[in-house]
């Protein structure tokens, strides 16, 4: 089983690793949301490349991510989508969403 974290990789890049499902999505949006408060820049890269897993949880962690950058009045950016979430985005039609 891999940890999942969220973490400011750098100034402005969100990075979601590990295993996103139900046991550490609760956490992970907490630590992710006030992230996304504290961030300066006026951009934020949300980088999924580090994700292992993801459950329909790590889109929806996403989705909120989404949502706390446009009301910080941040542009976004996704970068790194693995191909589970993708999948999922796609049988929800999110994909332009993601896609900014």
């Amino acid at each position: 089983m891999s940890q999942a974290a969220v973490t400011m990789a750098e100034p402005g890049v969100l990075r979601l690793a590990g295993e996103l499902d139900y046991r550490s999505g609760p956490a992970l949006r907490k630590q992710g949301k006030s992230l996304i408060e504290r961030c300066r820049e006026a951009r934020l890269v949300l980088d999924c490349s580090a994700v292992v897993r993801s459950t329909s949880v790590g889109l929806s962690l996403l989705l909120a991510f989404i949502r706390d950058a446009q009301a910080a009045g941040k542009a976004f950016e996704v970068r790194g989508m693995p191909e589970d979430m993708r999948e999922i985005a796609g049988v929800y039609d999110l994909d332009e969403v993601l896609a900014n």
